[in-house]
Formats: C-alpha cells, structure tokens, sequence
C-alpha cells in the first residue's frame, strides 16, 4: 500500500479502526498521583474526536492551518492532534517545559492561528500577548475548550480530502543550531511510523501499550501512540512519571507492552523490592539507549522482562537500527538496520569506514516516508541534513561490527541527553552570553548517573564582573526550560581555543569528568 496515495492518512486509518472494533478499548488514561483511570473505546474516542474536529472547524481552522497544542500528558491532547488530523490542520506541539520566549519562537516561525493552552502553562510569564487566538482547556469555564467541545455534534462535518504527503505536525527539537528547528511530518510519516514499529515489537490488537513519555515528543507519537492506531491495540498514557508507582501502573493496568529509557531504568532500580513487582503481562520494553550492560541484565533480571534496543531521532521518526522481535540480540548493541531504511557509518570528508571504525551515522530513506519531509521554512538546514543522495546525516557517532551489529559511540557534540530531552548546547550558550556580567560561555553535557547527562556551563565573566551560580541559574531559568538549565556552572578566565578559534569542548569535557564525577 503506498501510503502517499489519496485517501491513506492517518484520518483513514483511525476510521477504519473505529469501523473495525468500536467497543475495543482505545485509551486508557491514568493520574499517576491518585491512581484515577478513565478508558474510551474506539467509538467513544472517536466521538471526543470529532467534537473537537467541529470545534476547530467553527473557529476557522480549515486544511493546513496550523494549531499548537501547549498542553501536559493529558485526553485533550490525543484527542486535539487526531481533531487536526481529521480536517487536515497542523499540529504544532509546545512542550509543557518551554518558557514564553521559546514559545513565541515557534509561534511566530509557524505562524500558528490559534493556541490550545493548559490555563497554568499560560499564565507563565511572558505568555499572554504572545498569539490573539487562544482556547484554555478549563472544565468550568463556559468558554473553555471542553465545554465549547461538548456543545458539538458527534458526527464529523465536511471536510476536505486528504493525502499521504499532507502535513500533520510541525515538531520542533533542540539541534546543534541556536534556535530549534521544525520537523515536518506527514500522514505518511505517521503511518509509516505505526507500522514498522508494528513490526519491530510484533504488535497485535490485544496489546496495552503503556507510556508515560511527553505527548509532545516523537517517541510518544510516533513510537507509541501511531502503533497502536495501526494495530487496533490499546494506549495506556500515564499523566506523568513517577519512580514509585510506575511498575505498579504497569501491572494494574495489565500492559503488555511498555515504553522506556535510562532515567526511567535508573530511578525504578533503586526503588525497593516488591515481592509483586514480577507478577505482570509484559512481553516486551521498548527502550531508548543508554544503559550499561550491568545495569541492563539487572534491570531485566529484577522486573523479568526483555528490553527491545533502538537507536533514531525524531528527523528518522522511529528507530531505524532495531533488536528485533524474533531473533539474535547483542548488547550493548544498539541492533541491526531495520526494515525500510539503509545505515552507513562515514567519516569527516563522507567515505566510509572500516567495520568496527567509528564515525558518523548516516540513515537513507524516503523523506515524507520514512524519513521527515524537512525542516519547516529552514531549506539551508534541510539540505544540510538531508543530502543530495537522500541521506539523513544524524550527527551522531557509532561503528559497525563485520557482523552487521551497530554500536552507539554518542550524541554529536553540541546535542546533550538529559532525561530523554535533547538540549541544544549552543541554544543555552545564546541565553549565556547575554546574561549580566558574562563575556563568553562553553556548554557541554557529561554522564550523569541518573539523567543520562548533566548539562554544564563554563562561563567568562566580563571585565570587572562578578557573575555567582545563583545570577547565572536565576538568568537562564528565565530564558530555558528547566531541563536546559546548566545544572554546573563553572567560572573561567578565559577558554581554551584552538588555531581556528574553536573552543576546544573536548577539554573542557574530560577536565569536567574529573571534577565533577558524575558517571
């Protein structure tokens, strides 16, 4: 099925899959704080979705407008981004952590016509003012989007026809650049999502996948919420992590399937034992790299599961180098190149390497498809990302056994991990270097035991300038999300720089490693 035909979109699908099984159980939502559930089956959902779909509609939104969504782990955002992608509008995710200028930032870049907003994220500072058309999703209030939802029809109204290569989301995601850049993803993106990691965790409709990663990230989307559209399965979405209820929340709500990461692992490990905690449905965790092999056979050992490894980025959409359900692993091997796409490992000047020779990771597929279509109103960054010859050049490092197992080396080096964030480490020295009292600034990430990497800052104060670690904190606090924020601050005369100028970060790097200890 080619899947940028007219009429096969993420629209189709999820209408196929209402017609299939209506009664099936679609979502069921969990507050991690009071263990509260609610479940919708397809048809219900499909009901909220439509509501909101003659919402959007009344209020002018029509094929390819775009719309952000600034709203926590919650119904409205499901429901919102489905709405969208029944009439053919754009989705424009704001995460929950941005602060308003980041916001504007991507409001203005999208030019976006109308904002749904959780009422506490909006009242942050700096947000009112920012777009003229806002909706808060306050239940009592009578002008607030649940009520005005509520007040709709259930049937759809008209709409127009769709395609595969129509836009669905504009996905924006710290890079190695000073501003983020929007990734563009299609209904084709979408689908094509769904179904290869239909493949890679052998899904089938009676699983219960379960997640607590942010709505607004792809591997929510497209890793998560997009399979079990295209298998007809059910969603467990958590309202937010928590260490100390999370394989509860899994065994309660009978998972089947389960979404991970190294935070996740790391702060589960060091919860005490229950004698319980083996006794539940999962077949498979779906896991984002890092974690050390000893932490890994603990891990699976403790919770009696088996982890699925993967490796991509949102750009890649899904993770292109896969273990595999029914077959050989190989850890710490991030696995073998996985159905649909091509992987080569090249160095500086593009040629390739020997096996077991690092180097860049290169990913080859359709961009629109399997790869994203581009970056929104950027077509410099786009070209130098997506080459001539369809390659996706990842930044990211990594070798290749003679046996075709691939090996994760690292992140580039201005892109750090922080619990499953990526922070653009030029994106934090921009706010840096114009705090009171700073000259120049060098930000870097180092591992860090539970967050995967701290995010460090060596500053160079101003002539006659005394900057402290609480001005710098309190400056950056105001500009970035929390989890941008350097979390080691360190005061330099001076940084090192080599013949071209550039500050030599691999230094500073290891001299922090030393210092600071946090692996």
């Amino acid at each position: 099925m080619n899947s940028s035909e007219k009429g096969t979109t993420l629209r189709t699908m999820w209408d196929y899959q209402v017609s299939a099984h209506p009664q099936a159980t679609f979502l069921c939502f969990v507050v991690a704080d009071s263990a509260e559930t609610s479940e919708y089956s397809y048809a219900e959902f499909d009901r909220r979705v439509n509501r909101s779909a003659n919402l959007l509609m009344s209020m002018g939104v029509s094929h390819g407008d775009r719309v952000a969504l600034q709203l926590h782990n919650s119904v409205e955002f499901v429901e919102c981004l489905l709405a969208l992608a029944k009439i053919g509008g754009v989705c424009v995710p704001l995460n929950a952590a941005n602060t308003a200028s980041e916001c504007g930032y991507i409001l203005d870049t999208c030019g976006v016509s109308l904002l749904i907003s959780d009422p506490a994220l909006y009242k942050e500072p700096g947000m009112s003012g920012l777009i003229d058309h806002v909706l808060l999703t306050d239940p009592n209030a009578t002008t607030g989007y649940q009520r005005l939802r509520d007040a709709q029809r259930d049937v759809l109204g008209p709409v127009e026809d769709l395609r595969g290569s129509d836009l669905v989301e504009i996905m924006f995601t710290s890079g190695t650049t000073a501003n983020p850049k929007g990734v563009m993803l299609t209904n084709a993106n979408f689908l094509f999502s769904g179904w290869y990691v239909n493949w890679q965790l052998a899904m089938n409709p009676q699983d219960r996948y379960f997640t607590t990663m942010a709505v607004t990230h792809a591997n929510f989307q497209l890793s998560a919420l997009t399979p079990v559209i295209t298998s007809g399965s059910t969603l467990i979405l958590v309202n937010r992590f928590s260490a100390t209820r999370f394989w509860r929340e899994v065994r309660y709500t009978e998972a089947t399937l389960v979404q991970s990461m190294a935070m996740i692992a790391h702060t589960t490990m060091v919860q005490p034992v229950n004698p319980h905690e083996k006794d539940h449905h999962v077949r498979y965790v779906h896991y984002f790299l890092p974690l050390k092999d000893e932490e890994k056979e603990a891990y699976e050992r403790r919770f009696n599961v088996t982890i699925v490894n993967n490796y991509g980025s949102s750009e890649s959409l899904v993770g292109v180098i896969t273990d595999v359900p029914f077959g050989p692993t190989n850890w710490p091997s991030i696995g073998r190149v996985g159905l649909g796409y091509g992987v080569r490992i090249v160095d500086g000047e593009g040629h390739d390497v020997a096996a077991n020779e690092c180097g860049e990771i290169l990913i080859k597929g359709i961009p629109g498809v399997s790869l994203m279509l581009g970056y929104w109103h950027d077509d410099e960054a786009t070209a130098q990302a997506l080459d001539a010859d369809g390659w996706y050049h990842s930044g990211d490092f990594g070798w290749c056994d003679d046996r075709g197992w691939y090996f994760f080396a690292g992140r580039g080096a201005d892109l750090i991990k922080r619990a499953g964030e990526n922070v653009s480490a030029l994106c934090v020295e921009q706010v840096l270097i114009h705090a009171p009292g700073v000259e120049d600034a060098a930000v870097f990430g180092i591992p860090d035991a539970v967050r995967d990497e701290a995010v460090v800052a060596v500053v160079v104060p101003s002539a006659g300038a005394h900057p402290t670690e609480q001005s710098i904190e309190e400056y950056a606090s105001q500009h970035l999300a929390y989890f941008k924020v350097p979390s080691i601050i360190e005061f330099r005369e001076s940084l090192p720089r080599g013949h071209y100028g550039k500050v030599l970060k691999n230094e500073l790097r290891e001299e922090a490693k030393l210092t600071y200890g946090k692996e």
